[in-house]
């Protein structure tokens, strides 16, 4: 199941709101904005329960408000299994929209060079980077296709109801190896490869909040000129 949080999200549906005025009509058109991310997200639940052997039900992209304010865009109804099981098809979603973002992110788009010049204070080439990124083939297309995963991708509360209890297990068991005194062994075999997994997930998520940095203030520009045309404001 998928939720959208209040940020850049809400600026966009009240952008629809403003220039429909039919909240119904307006929730559809958000609905098809973000339906790449949405497909991708349920369908990772979908797929990764049927890898795993656990039965599905329902499977639904079509949005639903809830209460809170908050609105679903699907879900996937899957059979109660153990924990490993159900906390490997809560994390399907992030696992895809990752490894997506990370490769249109980097080679689609380039991102990672703007990511790499910001987090080493190279602040005076980042420029010529972004004009190089601007000059790329179907640059607003993988754009597009990386901001709608990117924000569909995390987990909602339903998919990460099994993490809680399987992070402790983990925590006991990796306890048990440190005390046993296999933790050197670990480091020695699998440090480089733990690190480098860090270094990807960090971009990933770099990459994935540059987006929403550089959307975020035309996006409120645009919902305050839309805004002041038809003297309607949303809150």
């Amino acid at each position: 199941m998928i939720y959208l949080p209040r940020f850049l999200q809400r600026e966009i549906q009240a952008i629809f709101l403003l220039i429909t005025r039919q909240p119904e009509i307006s929730t559809v058109l958000f609905s098809l904005l973000f339906l790449p991310g949405v497909l991708l997200h349920e369908t990772s639940h979908f797929v990764m329960a049927h890898l795993l052997g656990v039965r599905t039900g329902r499977f639904s992209i079509i949005p639903k408000k809830l209460a809170g304010g908050r609105l679903q865009l699907g879900y996937v109804e899957t059979a109660s299994t153990d924990l490993f099981r159900d906390a490997m098809i809560g994390i399907a979603p992030l696992v895809t929209g990752g490894i997506f973002v990370a490769f249109a992110g980097v080679s689609r788009l380039g991102l990672n060079t703007i990511w790499v010049n910001l987090t080493q204070g190279q602040i005076n080439i980042i420029s010529p980077a972004v004009k190089s990124i601007l000059a790329r083939p179907d640059f607003w297309l993988w754009l597009y296709l990386t901001f709608t995963v990117s924000s569909t991708m995390m987990p909602s509360a339903s998919d990460r109801r099994a993490w809680l209890p399987l992070t402790l297990l983990l925590a006991i068991l990796l306890g048990f190896v440190l005390l046993v005194g296999v933790g050197p062994w670990l480091l020695t075999n699998f440090g480089s490869a733990f690190m480098t997994a860090m270094e990807a997930i960090n971009m990933i998520f770099g990459i994935t909040v540059m987006i929403h940095l550089i959307l975020l203030p035309p996006t409120w520009i645009v919902r305050k000129i839309i805004s002041r045309i038809v003297g309607l404001r949303v809150v």
